[in-house]
């Protein structure tokens, strides 16, 4: 806090009194944070910036000798150019591009994307200067926590923005209509063409991928968290897709009491609660309901949607898998025979 004081200045025959800044130990104070925070902010941007790209991005319209440009950020994450965007980036493109902070331009290929997580990973030539960008863990994140968006909005190259984790384990839709579970909430400024681009921890680490806005909203932004990618990339360089099994829930990650935990002898305090269930579908098959809590799949411990997807991969496709769930309160046992995700591969 700065409190004012009043000094005599004498010019030619008057005196005149005028407000003097007198710094307070509050103020010392509050200088201190601010500069710790800037410190924060600048290191984090000094370390991510390089490895941030501007994508620009070529698409045939369907029209004969015509097509439309989009635009988006990525970022590098391996020392050999592979590069981290949102598959709603670059899906569809028959020509990409790459700029980098330092003005170089390059030419890009699309080596694989995911629209069930809204990830896709693109590859530009090797030898170039530009650093990978150090990836961590958001198994950690908390709510408040000091976040700072990388990107390149409406064509401003390495615009830097900062916010707080405002929510976690958000559930929002990617453009192919599916829903993508444990979605990041920050308040840090996200524009069209922000997609793509990394959201940085104060530690100089990427712990998400700016993905979406709600339009008409301010405020309200969001990330793919990197646990998910460091679960796609493999299979995308692997393969150029994630193929994974599929049961036809939509759900939320839930804690559970302690007296619950143990009245129930479950091996996690956590477990998904089924807030929708495909017609059809082998949950519909296997008799899942609605409000049921899911907290062991193929006797592992569900914990999280996160955990749930993880379990969910191509080795479970037709394979009668039991589950146990918590309903109404009560322990209930079934068995799901996954199919193919219908949109693996698409």
């Amino acid at each position: 806090m700065t409190v004012l004081a009043f000094q005599r200045r004498v010019s030619g025959d008057r005196a005149a009194a005028e407000p003097v800044a007198q710094n307070t130990p509050a103020s010392f104070s509050d200088a201190r944070l601010l500069d710790a925070y800037s410190a924060a902010v600048i290191d984090a941007v000094e370390a991510i910036s390089p490895s941030v790209v501007h994508l620009q991005v070529q698409f045939h319209t369907g029209r004969r000798r015509s097509e439309r440009s989009g635009s988006g950020s990525g970022f590098l994450f391996t020392p050999d150019g592979f590069i981290l965007t949102n598959s709603h980036v670059v899906r569809g493109a028959h020509a990409l591009a790459a700029t980098f902070a330092d003005g170089t331009t390059t030419s890009a290929e699309l080596v694989g994307d995911d629209p069930e997580t809204d990830l896709a990973v693109v590859r530009v030539a090797r030898g170039l200067s530009a650093p990978a960008a150090a990836l961590g863990d958001s198994g950690g994140l908390r709510p408040g926590q000091l976040v700072i968006a990388i990107g390149n909005p409406l064509g401003f190259q390495a615009t830097v923005t900062t916010g707080v984790v405002s929510a976690l384990g958000r559930s929002m839709r990617a453009q192919s209509g599916r829903l993508i579970e444990g979605v990041i909430q920050t308040d840090a400024a996200l524009n069209p063409g922000n997609s793509g681009g990394p959201l940085v921890s104060s530690r100089g680490q990427v712990i998400g991928v700016n993905t979406a806005v709600i339009a008409n909203a301010q405020g309200i932004c969001f990330a793919i968290p990197i646990n998910t990618a460091h679960f796609v990339i493999p299979r995308l360089l692997r393969d150029g897709r994630v193929r994974r099994s599929y049961i036809g829930v939509a759900g939320q990650s839930v804690q559970l009491s302690r007296r619950r935990v143990q009245l129930s002898h479950l091996e996690s305090a956590g477990g998904v609660l089924v807030t929708e269930i495909t017609a059809e579908s082998p949950a519909a098959r296997a008799g899942l309901r609605m409000r049921d809590i899911i907290t062991t799949f193929a006797q592992q411990p569900v914990g999280s949607v996160d955990d749930l997807q993880r379990m969910l991969t191509d080795e479970r496709i037709g394979v009668t898998t039991p589950v146990r769930l918590l309903r109404e309160g009560r322990p209930h046992e079934c068995s799901v025979v996954p199919s193919e995700s219908p949109d693996s591969g698409r």
